[in-house]
């Protein structure tokens, strides 16, 4: 019930990605639906297709998770733990919210696919992609409920981790309370055994503690930060997956071997042609991180000013953030843009309805969350912003240094995105 009353009194965008969560989900099931109605009639080759589904289910639970970690219902706030809402329960919140919201978008399907086939009210549906629907044939509802129930328990699995992950436990808690109070954890137990217990010391520390009330406590001084965010661990080991992706890409379109079926036309492709392309895209998703920092690298070099500056520290403290959606995206951009190239809109062979809704709901959740992991960045950053105000830095530079971030990023995505598709699509032309 709590989940529910804080998901009616969200903001309207709030509830506009919600909506886009549902929609999502909802696209998501009548996917597998329409899976399981060509099974229903074709039942070699129906595993195939069920298990391409889980491309688009993946990245339906990928946006869910990003909506969670950027609702204000859920984020962690002074004085809630007080009240039972520390971050375990805020995290049940966030998930309970996200299956909700993807339950909804299954039932909008599940009534859209029973309408199509003509189980409520109206005639079945004729047109292209009909024998999808499995009409006049018995639908086998417990099979369909159990393929409805993938995404919102995925979902809210994957919300729950993220926000967890995102929250500060216990020990980061207790070392905060610690460094607030000048004394670390481990030394009160010794400071407790070593008290004094003759009359002399007793007096002479009650005469330090009336020297005390006459001058201010200061805390211990915090540790220097560092001059610069660390690096990402994971970039070396991203340009090695993706080499090693091409390179099976490569091998396995020489040597043939065994076909696998994939969506639409691309149904004569060896299978180490799809080994190569995951790894390069696990590749991609790895290297994004570090791509971003680097990126905030490179603005700030060659004799920077304050807007570079700001914008290169920036990227470099948000490159956890915002670098591997930003590489999920590449990885599934430059797939669309191999499969472009590949099969051009001359072609007289059209993609299936199946493929078109597989490919627009990858693309659409991947570039969602993307922006959602963006205004994740922008909320993490607001009080950062609010000190820069304080201080009197300009509004102009501020929205200087947006504008900078994001054209470096592009500059530096956009012609990776390109170089994968056509290193991608060359082997697949040979």
């Amino acid at each position: 019930m709590l989940a529910l009353r804080l998901g009616r009194g969200g903001h309207a965008l709030v509830q506009v990605r919600r909506l886009l969560v549902a929609a999502a989900s909802a696209g998501v099931g009548f996917l597998l639906l329409c899976t399981l109605g060509w099974a229903v009639d074709h039942p070699a080759g129906s595993a195939v297709r069920l298990l391409w589904s889980l491309v688009p289910v993946v990245a339906a639970a990928q946006f869910a998770a990003a909506v969670g970690r950027t609702d204000p219902g859920t984020r962690a706030r002074s004085g809630l733990s007080a009240v039972g809402l520390g971050p375990a329960r805020l995290s049940m919140l966030a998930a309970t919210s996200a299956a909700v919201t993807c339950a909804l978008g299954s039932a909008v399907a599940l009534l859209s696919f029973l309408h199509l086939r003509g189980d409520l009210a109206g005639p079945p549906f004729t047109g292209e992609g009909a024998e999808l629907l499995a009409p006049g044939r018995p639908l086998p509802l417990g099979a369909a409920l159990m393929l409805l129930a993938v995404v919102p328990v995925l979902a809210g699995v994957t919300t729950w981790y993220a926000v967890r992950a995102a929250s500060p436990d216990g020990a980061g808690a207790a070392r905060s309370r610690a460094a607030a109070s000048g004394t670390a954890p481990g030394r009160a137990s010794s400071a407790a055994s070593t008290a004094p217990s003759t009359s002399t010391s007793a007096s002479a520390s009650a005469d330090v503690d009336e020297t005390d009330t006459e001058r201010p406590r200061t805390a211990a001084p915090p540790p220097p930060p560092s001059a610069a965010p660390a690096a990402p661990a994971g970039l070396p080991w991203g340009i090695a997956l993706t080499a090693a992706g091409f390179a099976i890409e490569t091998y396995a379109s020489r040597g043939g071997g065994t076909a696998l079926p994939l969506p639409g036309r691309f149904d004569g492709s060896p299978a180490g042609v799809l080994a190569g392309w995951s790894l390069t895209a696990v590749g991609l998703a790895l290297a994004g991180p570090g791509l971003t920092h680097l990126c905030g690298l490179l603005l700030q070099t060659v004799r920077p000013g304050a807007v570079r500056l700001l914008a290169g520290r920036m990227l470099m403290a948000e490159a956890h953030r915002i670098g591997r959606p930003l590489g999920v995206l590449c990885a599934v951009l430059s797939g669309v843009f191999a499969a472009a190239t590949l099969y051009g809109p001359g072609d007289e062979r059209p993609f299936g309805p199946l493929t078109a809704l597989g490919a627009t709901l990858v693309v659409g959740c991947t570039a969602a969350t993307a922006l959602m992991a963006a205004l994740e960045s922008r909320q993490t950053r607001a009080a950062l912003i609010d000190s820069l105000y304080r201080l009197g830095a300009p509004a102009a530079v501020l929205r200087t240094a947006a504008v900078v971030r994001t054209v470096a990023l592009l500059a530096l995505f956009a012609p990776l995105t390109w170089a994968v598709a056509a290193l991608a699509a060359v082997p697949l032309t040979r």
